[in-house]
């Protein structure tokens, strides 16, 4: 499916008690940055008192999406967290380089990795700058695919909205 301008195969653990909560509280899609920020400033299941919160925060949590969190004698609880887990990016490529770039594209969130079409002509090159990268390098030939690097564990440095986004728009597209 398309995502971050190429085409990528993805593979992804859907967490089925958030897709169920979110079905049965009928949520409403969490799209925009801003509401996720406001999420991710909330503690998960644990109430917290509106007072607690400054003015600007209090007007961020009243324009949270349905079913995002619950709003009720004073206080906030969030309900949502992030409805799947991407474990890896694939993109296809028949040069090297440029499948090494749309990969990269993924690195803020899922391991990631090449299919080449075609065998490179400097294939120790090619993968010494994938391993570099941290991204996994799959050859095709004859109808049969081949793992020649194994992409690096996904790390991520800091938890962002902006991967919780990513995230979303993914749920969106697979739901």
């Amino acid at each position: 499916m398309p995502a971050l301008g190429t085409e990528a195969l993805f593979f992804y653990r859907m967490d089925n008690a958030e897709h169920e909560r979110r079905t049965t509280v009928g949520a409403a899609r969490l799209d925009r940055m801003h509401a996720l920020e406001t999420l991710m400033g909330l503690p998960v299941d644990i109430p917290v008192l509106l007072s607690e919160l400054e003015p600007g925060e209090r007007r961020a949590v009243r324009g949270l999406p349905t079913g995002a969190a619950d709003r009720e004698r004073g206080a906030v609880t969030r309900r949502a967290v992030r409805p799947l887990r991407v474990d890896l990016a694939i993109v296809r490529s028949t040069g090297w380089k440029r499948g090494l770039e749309e990969a990269g594209r993924f690195a803020p969130y899922c391991r990631r990795a090449v299919l080449l079409t075609r065998r490179p002509a400097r294939v120790s090159e090619a993968l010494m700058e994938a391993d570099f990268y941290g991204i996994g390098v799959f050859l095709a030939a004859d109808g049969e695919v081949e793992m020649v690097l194994e992409p690096r564990a996904y790390r991520p440095l800091r938890h962002t909205a902006a991967a919780w986004s990513f995230v979303e728009e993914l749920y969106q597209r697979v739901r």
